[in-house]
């Protein structure tokens, strides 16, 4: 049965300075480069992200048309990590907005315009 993921495939036209994004502005550690293009950064849990060259563009999207959007990350410190994406200058989709029952989120975007997501629950899901 399946157990977890192991990574998110991203492709950009771009991928080298996608993957310098994802290290310089997440912290993320680079741990596999094939040379030609294809690199996995990866996270402190050590779920990974695979960036490859795009051969062509994909086209424009709306937040809520069909397929994936966007990629949720947690962190230890909420307000601390949102304070240090602006400080990096990510272009902001949606500010910090805290729920009723106090989940707190941040939606941003990446060098190519993927969209993430930061969120901080005071009880997890599982």
């Amino acid at each position: 049965m399946i157990k977890g993921v192991e990574h998110i495939a991203v492709f950009s036209k771009d991928s080298k300075a996608l993957c310098d994004w994802y290290v310089n502005v997440l912290g993320f550690t680079v741990v596999y480069d094939n040379g030609k293009g294809t690199y996995f950064v990866a996270m402190e849990d050590k779920m990974m992200i695979e960036i490859c060259k795009a051969e062509e563009d994909g086209g424009a999207f709306w937040e809520k048309t069909a397929g994936i959007r966007h990629i949720a990350f947690t962190c230890d410190d909420f307000e601390k990590t949102v304070e240090e994406l602006k400080a990096k200058n990510v272009e902001i989709v949606a500010d910090v907005s805290v729920s009723g029952s106090g989940v707190k989120t941040f939606f941003f975007k990446d060098l190519d315009g993927n969209i993430h997501h930061l969120i901080a629950r005071p009880k997890p899901l599982i």
